[in-house]
């Protein structure tokens, strides 16, 4: 058992295994704290059904896996010098085998993504699920090393996650009521709440890709790469970093506070949940991000950035629950 154990560690230390389930919790909790109840509150009784969303999920984390496992692929020398004792790629799989790996679970992931778009009648979902892919492959292989074009592909594709559902469920009730739905406010609903998401997840992995950056300058340097850090100094980086946080934290309190209509029993849970579940987590990695002077400090500001997005997706249920009493009355 420990040898299992110990041979099937890398396989998970390279597919990031922690951040994959994030992604299906993500997708989950979208489609059904979100994106249901507010089907729910338009009398609307066509809902994603359970192998859908399972389809959505398995193809969403697939071309995920197949996105950092292709990572690590190009990435070798540069985690030979960032992080040797992390090294997946040739010390516990070949190079061949992770390409491999890459090609399996891009194919499944597009073919599980093209049938919830055939489900769902979207030509949109099925051109993501193809151009996905290869804007990994080449964010690893060229995009990554560049200034600023690296880390906002993967700030979009994050984004990109929440966004996902809002596509299938909008064009599934296109697909079954045509013009009738634009008579209806539901489309433009799902949209915009699952947006609010999407601008969250975007700003705060555009920040961590940035302090992801700081941690590796060294590595970087060695291969010439063009990174914020790298051309416009560590402090520079700081900064940007700061103010996003910032700008981050202040549309969240103007959302919550002046757009989100909730119950008044709801909007006192939604003020605590927003000040300590996401303002003091936010200031904390502000604190830790200032000072932090080593790559080991950099990871840790990372994993609170990390948190607060964790934080940011449970906050969902807040909306879930606020939107529930309001269809019960």
């Amino acid at each position: 058992m420990k040898r299992l154990a110990e041979t099937i560690k890398p396989y998970l230390q390279l597919l990031r295994i922690g951040n994959l389930a994030f992604i299906a919790i993500l997708l989950y909790t979208m489609e059904k704290w979100v994106a249901t109840p507010l089907l729910q509150a338009v009398r609307f009784q066509e809902q994603m059904p359970w192998w859908v969303l399972t389809l959505l999920i398995i193809g969403t984390v697939l071309i995920a896996a197949g996105g950092y496992v292709i990572n690590d692929y190009f990435d070798v020398k540069i985690d030979k010098i960032n992080r040797p004792d992390r090294l997946i790629v040739i010390r516990h799989i070949t190079r061949d085998g992770a390409m491999r790996l890459f090609q399996v679970f891009s194919i499944v992931g597009v073919a599980a993504g093209m049938a919830v778009a055939w489900w769902a009648r979207s030509w949109t979902l099925a051109m993501v699920f193809i151009v996905i892919p290869g804007l990994l492959w080449f964010y690893s292989a060229s995009y990554k090393r560049q200034l600023l074009v690296g880390n906002i592909i993967v700030a979009f594709v994050s984004a990109l996650v929440p966004l996902l559902v809002a596509i299938v469920n909008a064009d599934y009730l296109r697909s079954l009521y045509g013009e009738a739905l634009v008579y209806t406010p539901i489309t433009g609903q799902l949209y915009v709440w699952l947006s609010g998401f999407a601008l969250f997840a975007f700003l705060i992995t555009l920040v961590r890709e940035m302090v992801k950056d700081i941690e590796d300058i060294h590595g970087d340097q060695e291969m010439e790469c063009r990174t914020m850090p790298i051309v416009w100094g560590v402090t520079t980086t700081k900064v940007i970093a700061t103010v996003l946080l910032v700008v981050t934290t202040a549309l969240i309190g103007y959302i919550a506070f002046l757009v989100l209509p909730f119950p008044h029993t709801w909007q006192s849970l939604s003020t605590r949940y927003i000040v300590f579940g996401l303002a003091t987590p936010i200031l904390c990695a502000i604190a830790l991000l200032w000072a932090s002077k080593t790559p080991l400090e950099y990871h840790r500001t990372q994993l609170i950035i990390k948190f607060v997005m964790f934080m940011g997706m449970l906050y969902s249920f807040v909306i879930y629950q606020s939107l529930h009493l309001t269809n019960l009355h």
